[in-house]
């Protein structure tokens, strides 16, 4: 009761503990991280594979089967669950608890390595992994829309340099490109064609390859001087690639365009995105474990104005959905509710001082001792 009435009596000294108090949160508030999940570190790792083509069948047994061989082996794994899909495979490993996180992250790359000479030595056959995040959800997904741009094109720009200036944002753990894919030549060939000239498709595999080999061409001695060799043959477009020699039959060159066609196009022609019925390409924002995602959003909107001068005419970049809406809304339900709860802290030290002001807290003082 006297460590109250200490309170009671100095009401100017309780109001300035309390203001500074009050003050003291407002400063912290905006320096706090803000999440809508807790920062959890689940010792859960995902290994994923790729191999263009592939079937199902082809990846669980060319691709998942090698390494899970190699990842079965890594001390403390109580969970592997395997999938596999048209060109993809996906790995999860779950480690008992308590186990070190990034040991496991350490052993997991061991493995992989390990696994790699049993893998194919197709491109886009290597496998990643990363650790298991809470946070996985994109917390801001920005749309670009091309205008007059084809869309592979875009996609080039967009990962070339929209997407790095994305990532430099402090606290920003992936920004993942989606809706398009890099550009390519396709090439379409035609079996009856083959059949017709007695070739088979190594014919057109070893030509490609030829055409994309990047390999030192060597060196010429004159005297005392020596001359680097330096021969541009490297197909970029499918221009490139019509006049390119597959064969001879009888002495005359079978070239690629009489017997395939060939397109300006992209990697994957399925990958689509839309954004208000357009066609778009979509960046999307995961946050490290622990980072403050407002402060992330606030700084991604910040940077956008300068992001709109790099796109080429006619092309726009805008916010598809910001993830911390829901996080604001909280914040300031807490806020409200702070201010609220301080408010009758107020209401009642101002009811106490009344009653000291009336002389009654004297007389409760003698009543207690009395009785």
């Amino acid at each position: 009761m006297k460590f109250i009435a200490w309170f009671v009596r100095r009401p100017v000294a309780t109001l300035l503990l309390l203001l500074s108090a009050v003050l003291s949160g407002l400063m912290a508030l905006p320096l706090l991280p803000v999440s809508d999940l807790p920062d959890v570190d689940l010792p859960v790792i995902s290994v994923s594979a790729s191999n263009a083509g592939g079937s199902p069948e082809v990846m669980a047994r060319t691709v998942a089967a090698p390494l899970e061989r190699h990842l079965g082996n890594i001390a403390g794994v109580t969970q592997m669950m395997s999938t596999s899909t048209r060109g993809e495979t996906s790995i999860s490993l779950g480690f008992e608890l308590g186990r070190n996180l990034n040991g496991a992250a350490r052993d997991a790359e061991a493995a992989i390595r390990a696994a790699r000479r049993d893998l194919p030595t197709t491109p886009g056959s290597d496998p990643q992994y990363h650790r298991a995040n809470p946070n996985a959800t994109p917390v801001l997904i920005l749309a670009v829309t091309p205008g007059m741009q084809s869309m592979s094109r875009l996609y080039e720009l967009v990962n070339t340099t929209l997407r790095p200036m994305l990532l430099q944002v402090q606290g920003v753990w992936d920004v993942t490109l989606m809706g398009s894919s890099a550009p390519a030549v396709r090439v379409e060939m035609n079996p009856l064609l083959f059949f017709k000239y007695g070739m088979g498709f190594e014919n057109l595999r070893a030509a490609l390859a030829s055409a994309n080999a990047h390999t030192p061409k060597g060196v010429i001695d004159m005297g005392d001087r020596r001359y680097q060799l330096a021969v541009n043959d490297q197909a970029e477009h499918a221009a490139a690639y019509r006049d390119l020699v597959i064969a001879y039959k009888n002495g005359r060159p079978i070239r690629l365009r009489g017997v395939a066609t060939v397109t300006d196009s992209m990697q994957d022609v399925n990958a689509a995105a839309f954004f208000d019925g357009k066609p778009a390409l979509t960046l999307m924002v995961r946050a490290q474990p622990g980072a403050n995602l407002v402060g992330i959003v606030d700084a991604m909107k910040a940077r956008l104005p300068q992001l709109r001068t790099l796109m080429p005419t006619g092309a726009d970049i805008a916010v598809a959905r910001d993830g911390s809406a829901v996080i604001r809304s909280s914040l300031h339900h807490t806020l409200v509710t702070l201010l609220m709860i301080d408010a009758t802290h107020l209401k009642a030290h101002r009811t106490a001082a009344s009653v000291l002001k009336k002389g009654l807290f004297p007389a409760i003082s003698d009543a207690q001792k009395a009785v």
